[in-house]
């Protein structure tokens, strides 16, 4: 038996939580930049630079960075476990199934400390 992606002792309604808060947070984040440049006349990259330079939306472009990497790791170790198992590839499956995750765990980590280098960077 495998178990769920967040933690050895929840259920999987947690995993099924983050999947949907993160998705709302994302959703938000993309609501709110698609929203700036729409409702600025002439947002240019002064404007861009000065929306992203502003602590509140640092802070918010994180929380939806983190977001998202949750949400990446909570589905690829759903479909990883569906797909990855020993019905489908035999005895290697385990191996592979821990190799893919490792990879992702370790490509979401860099992506995620990418993204916050870039909101957080500076000049």
């Amino acid at each position: 038996m495998v178990t769920n992606a967040t933690s050895l002792g929840r259920s999987g309604l947690f995993d099924w939580l983050v999947q949907r808060l993160s998705a709302l947070i994302v959703l938000a984040w993309t609501l709110c930049v698609l929203g700036s440049a729409l409702l600025m006349p002439e947002f240019d990259h002064a404007h861009w630079r000065a929306l992203f330079d502003s602590p509140a939306m640092r802070i918010f472009s994180l929380l939806a960075l983190l977001s998202l990497c949750a949400h990446a790791w909570v589905g690829i170790w759903t479909v990883s476990t569906d797909y990855l198992n020993e019905a489908h590839l035999g005895r290697w499956a385990t191996l592979l199934r821990l190799s893919v995750q490792l990879a992702c765990a370790l490509l979401t980590a860099v992506y995620l400390l990418w993204g916050a280098q870039i909101f957080w960077g500076g000049a």
